[in-house]
């Protein structure tokens, strides 16, 4: 009898939404935990719910309301063409449009390599879809359903030089981790107004060349900035074990490194003079890569975390501790230094002095000619008078 009125209103609901009950087939089931898939995106979340399962239970789509938001933007919408059938809802990634998501920012000690970092924080956005009875009166037989579902974004991240494919997240009702790299972009330029791309000669630019670096996000939503907590170049893409050199750490940096906006909006950027690495000397050019850890904070707090005694100062040891498989790379361009400038420069003033030896030499040689032949000559006089 009960399995007579279940199937009834599921009857009248599959109508409702435009889906027969032969578009479900053996979908057609009780509502499992694994009917929800969460998708973080950088931008925003997107969820899909199977919807047959919600029509057995005696709901269509226009039943499921996100956070108790009626707002239209809200609501889900039936994606008939996936297979199974389900109900899509996509909201950004806005405080003041998450389709009521609660934002919870919490800090924790730094792992692997941010272990040097006292303050890392990560940003966890959560709500629950529910049903909405339409039965009116005493009592009903729909049971109620919830989709809960969550999305935890670190907002610390190593952008260098090597881009490292990572899996992509599991479906599932519980946590599920997004990243927010796949919006961050690190960019060298030649000029101050970060106008003209670098581009790298094949036999490098000269030393002392300015180099300015640009780390930007690009479709963020406007709640974060970018602050970078350290950058740092080395001989390898891959800082394994190779040398490499601190332009600034937290609270500190080298002389020559100029930061011109830092944890103010979303890029950041500074520059330096170009470099080389001694143990690159005997090589035609000296090759390197920039690598910077960035933060992405809450621009209400960013303010905190540019203040030297709320941080940890970072050691200057090597970037590769334990963890890195959790750190996020993009790509950026490699860097190339022209060693052999100087001594193009030093050649003619080389030729020049070997010119005024010659020159020295000759004028020597004359004079000593000029003394032989007086010699000769005074010889001369003094023979004949003793001979008269």
């Amino acid at each position: 009898m009960n399995f007579l009125i279940f199937l009834l209103l599921a009857i009248l609901v599959a109508r409702s939404s435009q889906l027969s009950l032969s578009d479900c087939g053996q979908h057609f089931r009780r509502p499992l935990v694994t009917d929800i898939s969460v998708q973080c995106g950088t931008s925003s979340i997107g969820l899909a719910i199977e919807i047959c399962p919600v029509i057995y239970t005696g709901y269509n789509e226009s039943l499921l309301i996100l956070n108790r938001m009626l707002d239209p933007v809200c609501r889900g919408t039936l994606d008939a063409t996936a297979n199974p059938p389900v109900a899509r809802f996509q909201f950004p990634l806005n405080m003041t449009h998450a389709c009521g998501s609660i934002f919870r920012t919490t800090s924790a000690a730094g792992t692997g390599i941010f272990s040097d970092f006292s303050n890392i924080q990560t940003v966890n956005i959560s709500g629950v879809v529910r049903s909405s009875d339409p039965t009116t009166g005493t009592i009903t037989y729909n049971a109620e359903l919830k989709y809960f579902y969550s999305c935890a974004y670190p907002l610390e991240y190593l952008v260098n030089n090597t881009q490292v494919d990572v899996s992509a997240s599991s479906i599932s009702v519980k946590d599920n981790n997004g990243s927010f790299i796949s919006t961050l972009s690190l960019e060298l330029f030649t000029d101050a107004n970060f106008t003209k791309p670098m581009v790298m000669p094949r036999l490098g630019i000269e030393l002392k060349t300015n180099v300015y670096v640009e780390v930007k996000a690009t479709n963020l939503t406007g709640q974060y900035y970018i602050l970078l907590d350290r950058c740092y170049a080395s001989v390898s893409p891959l800082p394994n074990n190779s040398s490499f050199f601190n332009l600034f750490v937290p609270c500190s940096k080298d002389k020559l490194t100029t930061m011109i906006e830092n944890g103010d909006s979303q890029s950041a950027r500074f520059f330096f003079p170009a470099f080389r690495f001694i143990e690159q000397q005997n090589q035609t050019v000296s090759t390197y890569y920039l690598h910077c850890i960035t933060r992405l904070c809450d621009k209400s707090t960013c303010s905190t975390f540019k203040k030297c005694n709320n941080r940890k100062k970072r050691s200057t040891r090597d970037a590769t501790a334990t963890g890195i498989s959790e750190v996020h790379t993009i790509t950026s361009p490699e860097i190339v230094t022209n060693i052999e400038s100087i001594k193009s420069k030093e050649k003619p003033i080389v030729g020049q002095e070997d010119r005024d030896s010659t020159v020295g030499l000759g004028v020597a040689l004359g004079v000593l000619a000029f003394v032989c032949l007086i010699a000769l000559c005074i010889t001369a006089v003094f023979y004949k008078r003793l001979r008269n």
